[in-house]
C-alpha cells in the first residue's frame, strides 16, 4: 500500500503552501472580519497587507519557482509602458511538476473569482465602502494573472521561435551536406 502524503506530490510543497497562504489568508480575514471586527480601517489596512503580500509571492517567488516564469513592468525613456519576461529554457521548463503548475494556475484564478463574488454581494448589501477593499485586491489579482498570462505566451513564442530556428538550421546543414558530397 502507498504510505505517501499529499504534500510529497508536489516538488516544492514549502512555495505551494506560501502561494495559497496570503490568498486564502487575505479571503479569510476579509469574510472573517464582518464577525469580528467593527473598524472598516482595520479591515481595510490588513486585507490589503495579505493581499500585497501575496502578490510579491506570487510574483517574485512562486512564479519562479513553480512555473518558472517572471514578469516586470518598467518605463522607457519616453515614458511608455513596457512589459518584461523571463522564462527558463525549454528543457527546464518541460521538467516543471504538473501538479506545482496546476496549483500556480487555478489558485491564481480562483482567488480573483472569489474577489469578484465577495464585490457582488458587498453590492447586493449595499457596503459601497467595502468595494474599496475588494477593488484593491482584485487588482492585484489581475495584475499577476495578466503578468503571468502573457509571460506564459512570450515563452510559448520564444520556445516555437527556437524550434523552427532549430530545424531550419538542420535543414540547411542538410541541404549542405548534400550538396557537398555531390
Amino acid at each position: 500500500m502507498d504510505q505517501r502524503t499529499t504534500g510529497e506530490n508536489y516538488a516544492n510543497p514549502k512555495t505551494c503552501f506560501f502561494h495559497v497562504l496570503f490568498k486564502a489568508a487575505a479571503l479569510a480575514f476579509y469574510i472573517l472580519s464582518a464577525l469580528f471586527v467593527n473598524s472598516f480601517v482595520i479591515v481595510f489596512v490588513i486585507t490589503v497587507l495579505l493581499a500585497a503580500l501575496d502578490f510579491w509571492v506570487v510574483k517574485n517567488v512562486s512564479g519562479r519557482i513553480l512555473v518558472g516564469l517572471r514578469w516586470w513592468n518598467e518605463i522607457n525613456e519616453q515614458g511608455e509602458s513596457v512589459w518584461k519576461f523571463e522564462c527558463l529554457d525549454q528543457e527546464s521548463l518541460a521538467r516543471m511538476n504538473k501538479k506545482d503548475s496546476w496549483l500556480f494556475w487555478w489558485t491564481l484564478y480562483l482567488a480573483a473569482v472569489a474577489w469578484i463574488f465577495l464585490g457582488i454581494f458587498s453590492l447586493l448589501r449595499f457596503q459601497a465602502d467595502y468595494l474599496l477593499v475588494i477593488g484593491v485586491c482584485l487588482t492585484l489579482s489581475i495584475a499577476n494573472i495578466v503578468g503571468f498570462t502573457k509571460c506564459r505566451k512570450d515563452a510559448k513564442k520564444q520556445i516555437q521561435a527556437f524550434a523552427s530556428q532549430t530545424i531550419a538550421t538542420h535543414v540547411t546543414s542538410t541541404i549542405q551536406s548534400a550538396f557537398s558530397v555531390v
